[in-house]
């Protein structure tokens, strides 16, 4: 939860795009004014005064990096963020170039979208701390809450915007336009009244909970201010907001949400279950426009079929495909966004389709309009049973500590922090995590000092403890020595994971996130031999793995059904009619995309040369038929497992 008074303008043609986005940014007490084209983005931009920019690359009129360079070339030095389906370095180096200030690829997480504005935001802020705080007042962003000498203010959406803008600039006095430019949009348009009767109201509140009739100031003919504290309390203040070291629960406590004014704050549980039921709502009307965009794909296909495609009808089948791939990642539909941005790059493509194209089109185009009429409900699988997962880090780095605590915010995962050699011997004489730490966590990590000795036996018994008592708790071991000894004794002592140090704080968050979602999805694997009676045993002989297997025995059929399936292994055949194994690996390891999945090879052919060309053309592994089931599925576990555990 970010600075309520903050005003964005949001540059989007996309109206679910629009509908979803307002919601957020205005729920996070955001102000947003909306346009739908480049040059009004100009208009608006160069006209009133925002704190930041949502803008879309893909825009009628004025492209959004156009628009950026001209703000840029202009003065304006407020901060942009670019969203686009573009996912490649060309179009986020040119973005950045134009001088954006970020770059989020749709599509993407809410919660982190909100998590960048308010980073966007914090860069230019006279004020960087986690607490905003004026005498006795104590306003924390990161929770909405607001307290008086240590009593709970009970305010309004307007009410709390109010009092954080005269906090966020508390030298400066606001003058009743201001204050109207700065908390409304410029759809509504409030009196000057307004303004005064808010003033009363948050003053009537101050009061009750002690502060004086004055605190909020007015100076006649000019405006509003804080009542200025005395000096040596101001210093004071200045000090503690420098140098405390904050709580988890201060700098990243699960934040309550504002809703519209004259309605008070609601837990963040109450609000993931309120944006669910909004985005099942909007589905309802979204899917049937979809499956009419899915229309426009099928008659392209059949156009393509005839030989009758024209270039601009092939553009616009793009640009229907760009659009699908930005809707259905709204939802967070992976898999129906995977196959629309496969139909974007082909429809994309350099050279005009031909004929031949058809049959991957239309398997491309039948797959994702069966997914789309196939899903009745959405749901947040990223939050399991609607609880954020909880980090337990037992660390004395108070800035590691911080680091983590920022990014873990952005995805959605609390933590709690508890010094490393103060907790172990709590740890060592409790029964439990629980009376440790009060809470049970998902997953621990261990941040090792950066000199430890043989001495140091506490800190081995706390992994050793928590391994035996916890059997299936993740325990992961960050260290500053990356000696093969400290790893040793970290797996001896029952650690998952162990990092070497130094490691950005992202990527210590990403393995946390890696490690929570377990194996709840069946992993699909495309096997790929020409040996139809061996293709019909492997799916029952993989069956109690739980692998969801697609069987292929045309390899001219081979790359059709690679982009239809997506697997997340590949099992080849080297000797094959027309096609040889060897060659179908160096296609696939010669597309970006596919450069990172798991290749085995599954052959008859036992000499070396055959194993070494197989390493060489890009495999990941190797076996030899005949071959058991258990030793075939542990293999394609074993290389899923190391996907997984070391994603970005």
């Amino acid at each position: 939860m970010v600075a309520a008074s903050m005003k964005i303008l949001l540059v989007e043609d996309d109206d679910l795009l629009i509908k979803v986005l307002s919601r957020n940014l205005t729920t996070h007490n955001y102000v947003v004014d909306v346009v739908k084209d480049g040059e009004m983005g100009w208009t608006y931009g160069s006209t009133f005064e925002y704190d930041l920019i949502v803008l879309d690359i893909m825009l009628p009129k004025l492209d959004g990096i156009s628009l950026c360079k001209r703000f840029r070339t202009n003065g304006y030095s407020f901060p942009i963020l670019l969203l686009t389906a573009q996912d490649n370095i060309t179009a986020k180096v040119q973005g950045l170039d134009a001088g954006a200030d970020d770059y989020m690829v749709k599509p993407f997480d809410p919660v982190e979208l909100i998590a960048r504005i308010r980073a966007l935001l914090r860069r230019g802020s006279n004020n960087p701390f986690p607490l905003l705080t004026w005498g006795d007042l104590l306003l924390n962003p990161s929770t909405c809450e607001v307290t008086y000498n240590g009593r709970p203010l009970n305010l309004t959406t307007m009410e709390y915007d109010l009092l954080e803008l005269l906090l966020r600039d508390c030298q400066h006095v606001f003058s009743t336009e201001e204050l109207l430019d700065r908390l409304w949009s410029s759809e509504e348009f409030p009196s000057e009244a307004t303004v005064r009767s808010h003033i009363r109201r948050v003053r009537h509140k101050l009061v009750a909970a002690g502060a004086p009739h004055d605190f909020i100031a007015t100076m006649h003919g000019r405006g509003y201010y804080l009542k200025a504290i005395n000096t040596e309390e101001f210093s004071t203040q200045l000090a503690t907001n420098t140098n405390s070291n904050y709580t988890a629960e201060e700098s990243i406590a699960v934040a309550g949400e504002k809703l519209s004014d004259g309605e008070n704050y609601r837990p963040a549980s109450d609000y993931q279950q309120q944006y669910l039921a909004f985005l099942n709502d909007t589905w309802k009307s979204t899917k049937a426009k979809t499956l009419d965009q899915i229309a426009v794909l099928l008659q392209t296909v059949r156009d393509l079929q005839a030989n009758q495609l024209k270039t601009q009808q092939q553009a616009q089948a793009q640009q229907v495909a760009h659009k699908l791939a930005g809707t259905l990642g709204i939802f967070g539909l992976t898999k129906t966004i995977h196959i629309a941005r496969q139909l974007e790059y082909w429809l994309g493509g350099r050279e005009p389709l031909q004929p031949k194209h058809a049959p991957l089109m239309k398997t491309l185009v039948m797959a994702l309009q069966q997914d789309i009429e196939q899903t009745t409900l959405i749901q947040m699988s990223q939050i399991p049973n609607g609880q954020s997962p909880l980090l337990l880090i037992f660390s004395s780095d108070s800035e590691f500590n911080q680091s983590l605590a920022d990014v873990a915010a952005t995805k959605g995962i609390r933590i709690e922090i508890a010094p490393l050699l103060e907790m172990a011997k709590t740890l060592i004489t409790t029964e439990s995590i629980f009376d440790a730490v009060g809470k049970n966590p998902d997953v621990v990590l261990l941040r090792l000092p950066i000199s430890i000795s043989d001495s140091d036996n506490n800190i081995w018994e706390i992994l050793q403890i928590l391994a035996q008592r916890y059997p299936e708790l993740p325990i992961v071991v960050m260290s500053d020595r990356n000696e093969l000894s400290d790893r040793l004794e970290v797996m001896r002592r029952g650690g998952k994971l162990f990092l070497a140090a130094p490691i950005s704080a992202e990527q210590v968050i990403d393995t946390t996130v890696n490690l929570l979602r377990g194996t709840e999805a069946a992993q699909k694997v495309m096997i790929l031999d020409d040996d139809q009676e061996w293709l019909r045993t492997l799916p029952t002989l993989l069956k109690p793995w739980g692998f969801k297997v697609t069987t292929l025995a045309d390899p001219q059929q081979f790359w059709t059904v690679l982009q239809a399936v997506t697997p997340d292994a590949l099992v080849l055949d080297v000797n094959m009619p027309q096609i040889n194994g060897f060659e179908l690996c160096q296609i696939l390891r010669s597309d970006p995309h596919w450069q990172r999945l798991p290749v085995l090879f599954l052959s008859v052919l036992t000499d070396a040369a055959s194993q070494n060309q197989a390493f060489t053309v890009g495999a990941d592994d190797y076996l030899c038929k005949p071959v058991k089931g258990v030793e075939l599925a542990n293999r394609i576990l074993r290389r899923l497992q190391r996907v997984k555990a070391w994603a970005s």
